[in-house]
């Protein structure tokens, strides 16, 4: 607990990106903004730009600090999605959300360079792209041409050959998970600054639920100092997903029923490390993060 308090109470950084900066002075809640048919929790529920915007709008009175459009999913075993039908998603949302008046920061969750590009002109400032930069070699120039952000995220398998971390028949052959992921996230922030990237505008990912067992994502999280050891924020991306409900409600679940989990293991994560928390449920988590970062300083204003 003293170093969480300690991280807590330490001088705050700012994570930058196309616009503007975040202070990372307090737990700073990314919203997800599905609009895709087929994610695994909220697929669909989003058919047209209005309710996207809206949806939008609703996570911002809630809290959010960061919205994230999405317009390919990432689940195990979903398909890839053209470039084209990504762009056709999620840059009317993007222009929509800024014709709102909505002044939130815009991620966009692509790995896709030409996607990235057209979020960026529709008003976006973040890129969060899990494979890192490895599925398209252009990203990191468009992140570094832009300024935008970048969140690099560790993947062991594309998502169509990947499964739920519940549901392998064995698990995947790390030899140390945290040692590794950690070695691969320096490499790529390595790469990305090397591309011209400001280190400010970096967040890592280590992909809670891709290509990790339920034990394997736990010990990510226990263990997340060692990965804000490199000098960046840490992005928290656990929400709904099958090992929490795994490790919740000890059986097969829905992502349905995770809602105590998540808010549970997003504060046991931020007391582990991570700094922003990218979730479905802004409200709920928003308060339960504010509530235990405010053990130890004064409870952020919204």
């Amino acid at each position: 607990m003293r170093n969480a308090r300690d991280r807590l109470t330490a001088a705050p950084r700012a994570w930058r990106f196309t616009g503007g900066e975040v202070l990372l002075d307090r737990p700073r809640i990314m919203a997800i903004v599905n609009v895709t048919p087929d994610s695994f929790y909220d697929g669909g529920r989003l058919s047209s730009v209005a309710e996207a915007v809206a949806a939008a709008a609703v996570a911002v009175e809630s809290g959010a600090d960061v919205l994230d459009v999405g317009g390919e999913s990432t689940r195990p075993g979903s398909a890839a999605v053209s470039a084209e039908e990504q762009i056709r998603r999620v840059a009317p949302v993007i222009e929509g959300i800024r014709r709102a008046g909505i002044a939130c920061p815009v991620s966009v969750d692509t790995t896709r360079a030409e996607v990235a590009r057209a979020a960026l002109d529709a008003g976006a400032g973040i890129i969060n792209d899990v494979s890192a930069g490895t599925d398209d070699p252009a990203m990191l120039g468009v992140a570094a041409e832009r300024g935008a952000g970048l969140v690099l995220m560790h993947r062991l398998v594309r998502p169509e050959k990947d499964r739920y971390s519940d549901r392998y028949e064995s698990p995947p052959g790390y030899g140390d998970v945290v040692a590794e992921v950690r070695e691969y996230l320096s490499g790529r922030a390595r790469a990305a600054i090397a591309a011209g990237v400001d280190p400010a505008a970096i967040v890592i990912d280590p992909g809670l639920g891709f290509g990790k067992t339920v034990e394997q994502n736990l010990e990510l999280i226990r263990r997340t100092n060692e990965l804000a050891g490199l000098g960046f924020p840490v992005l928290s991306a656990l929400s709904r997903k099958s090992f929490v409900g795994r490790v919740s409600l000890g059986r097969d679940s829905t992502p349905d029923e995770r809602l105590g989990g998540t808010v549970g293991l997003s504060v046991v994560h931020l007391l582990a490390g991570a700094s922003v928390f990218r979730v479905h449920d802004v409200r709920e988590a928003g308060e339960a993060l504010r509530a235990a970062a405010g053990v130890w300083g004064p409870a952020a204003d919204t």
